[in-house]
């Protein structure tokens, strides 16, 4: 499943922005947050920016 998933997201970089997994998973700004701080969606914080890989939502899609 996850091979099928990566194939949907070909448009986005290997690191996505908090607007990009907003578009890549069609929620609201607030859900993205709550799914980073409760390491739903594992991700990097680098001073007040996160650093969220694309790997992530999609190992967070396959679960």
């Amino acid at each position: 499943m996850a091979e099928k998933v990566y194939e949907m997201f070909t448009e986005y970089n290997d690191v996505v922005t908090v607007e990009e997994v907003m578009e890549m998973l069609h929620l609201g700004r607030v859900t993205v947050y709550n799914l980073l701080k409760t390491d739903k969606i594992h991700t990097l914080r680098v001073g007040k920016k996160y650093v969220i890989p694309k790997k992530s939502v999609i190992d967070f899609l396959a679960a």
